[in-house]
């Protein structure tokens, strides 16, 4: 049971970055998209979160900035 946990857990971190990429490169072409705003937001603040060191182990300040930094 615990590895479907940990694989939930993967999937989730996984569609998070995804999530984000996508917004960024929405606000990039269309800077007025208030949805892509909307979901930046909310996903740094999933990476920021102790929920999510909690589950994940991780620091989700170092996963945002080298999502940041993909942008480069």
């Amino acid at each position: 049971m615990e590895d479907g946990w940990e694989l939930l857990i993967q999937a989730v971190v996984l569609q998070a970055a995804e999530d984000y990429r996508l917004a960024r490169l929405v606000l990039r072409r269309r800077p007025d998209r208030e949805a892509a705003r909307l979901m930046i937001r909310d996903v740094e603040r999933f990476f920021r979160s102790e929920w999510f060191t909690r589950i994940t182990g991780l620091d989700g300040r170092t996963i945002l900035e080298k999502l940041k930094g993909e942008e480069k």
